[in-house]
């Protein structure tokens, strides 16, 4: 007779502690199996070195050794979501399967049909809120229509937050609930995947970085923001855990950058087309130039602006950027070579350990114009007054770019002010 379980299935929530979906399931009447399945759709699309898939394995590894401890233990699966459930289910008696909720368009549709597939089985398919503090339409406008602009939506999250409070699901302590067996996880072999070298950051979210941050975080030279994103990107951290730390240091400049992801994510919840178009139709009309040996130059960090360079070289060598940077970056590569933001958002996505589809679209359409709150489209960064503002000493540019004053260092692929002078006719041509 097939054991009757419930099945708790992690993907951007890789922690034990303060884990809503597995509170709700450790608080069931069954044994529960923790799962993460590698989904091969995903898996197909990685580089055979994938540095955010070493920071998922060796997330789950830790995970084990703390279930270890415990006499418990994940199970680790390859395949298609769909089929690895099906094998479950011959395997096991399958009760319930619960997670917790993502909002990229290719998780709601997998998610949809799974919903569909256990139902046919008699199975309930139950999600939870772990990702985020406000989803879907949980901040609206007094209409209930969704907002499209930051400062108002910020406003109406703070609010929200200071009257329902914050929430806890102390998961870890109810660890006991977990099946009792032990199976070994699956490797990078196994995965069919090498070992990178690129490690992702440790976060920083001290009070002292939290009290600094509005006047340390512009300056990439400095030790001043948290690297939690990619943390945040596969919930190795509580976000109520975040916020919680945040508020406590009375100051809401860091949490304001909190509430900014959560922005991003309930636009691409309630406009998902905004994926691959301009939230701002009328922007698809630009006639991006689109030159590939430019882009090329630019992906490598030879573009002869060294402020340019240096965050592109950051990001080829440790899959992070500084925001201020990748503010400048974007801005150069949209205005000053006329190249579709849909490019450099593709890059990203390639390079950055902490790439998030809803802030990584949504930063990118801010710079080109295009998306929501963006900046106007004649808002086009000096690349080398930017120097001036925020890297003076020349520290972060002598990191990255070590030769930038010397005869070798390359030419400027583009002179700024035609470039300027360029995109303003391009951009005003395309929107009258």
């Amino acid at each position: 007779m097939k054991q009757k379980i419930v099945l708790f299935w992690f993907r951007r929530d890789l922690r034990l502690e303060d884990n809503a979906g597995l509170y709700a399931a450790l608080n069931e009447s069954f044994p529960v199996l923790p799962i993460f399945i590698y989904d091969t759709s995903i898996l197909g699309k990685l580089p055979k070195i994938d540095a955010r898939l070493d920071f998922i394995h060796s997330s789950i590894a830790l995970l084990q050794k703390q279930l270890e401890l415990k006499g418990k233990s994940m199970v680790t699966v390859k395949g298609e979501p769909l089929e690895v459930m099906g094998q479950l289910i011959e395997s096991y008696a399958v009760q319930k399967v619960i997670t917790n909720r993502d909002y990229e368009p290719y998780a709601r549709e997998r998610d949809s049909n799974m919903a569909s597939f256990l139902e046919s089985k008699g199975i309930a398919f139950e999600t939870h809120k772990d990702h985020v503090m406000f989803e879907k339409s949980e901040v609206t406008k007094d209409d209930g229509l969704p907002y499209k602009v930051y400062t108002p939506y910020s406003r109406k999250w703070m609010a929200a937050l200071d009257k329902e409070g914050i929430t806890a699901f102390p998961s870890e302590n109810h660890l006991d609930k977990l099946l009792n067996h032990h199976q070994k996880l699956l490797s990078h072999e196994d995965l069919g995947f090498e070992k990178s070298d690129v490690k992702a950051p440790q976060y920083n979210i001290s009070t002292d970085l939290i009290e600094q941050y509005e006047a340390r975080r512009n300056f990439p030279a400095v030790a001043g923001t948290s690297k939690l994103g990619v943390h945040l990107r596969f919930g190795t951290v509580s976000i109520r855990h975040m916020v919680s730390k945040a508020r406590s240091a009375g100051n809401n400049i860091f949490l304001k950058e909190l509430v900014w992801r959560e922005f991003f994510q309930q636009i691409l919840w309630h406009f998902p087309h905004t994926q691959t178009a301009c939230f701002k139709p009328q922007y698809e009309r630009i006639e991006w130039r689109n030159n590939e040996n430019e882009f090329e130059h630019w992906c490598n960090g030879t573009t002869g602006y060294p402020f340019v360079d240096a965050g592109m070289r950051e990001l080829n060598a440790t899959g992070f950027m500084h925001n201020r940077v990748r503010m400048l970056v974007g801005s150069f590569l949209c205005k000053h070579l006329l190249i579709d933001w849909r490019w450099g958002e593709s890059y990203f996505a390639e390079k950055l350990m902490d790439y998030e589809m809803a802030s990584n679209v949504g930063n990118w359409q801010w710079v080109a114009g295009c998306g929501v709150d963006a900046a106007p489209y004649f808002r086009i960064f000096n690349p080398t007054d930017q120097i001036k503002k925020f890297d003076k000493a020349h520290q972060y540019i002598q990191k990255w770019v070590p030769e930038f004053q010397e005869l070798t260092y390359a030419q400027p692929i583009v002179e700024h002010k035609m470039a300027r002078e360029r995109c303003l006719e391009v951009y005003k041509s395309a929107l009258k």
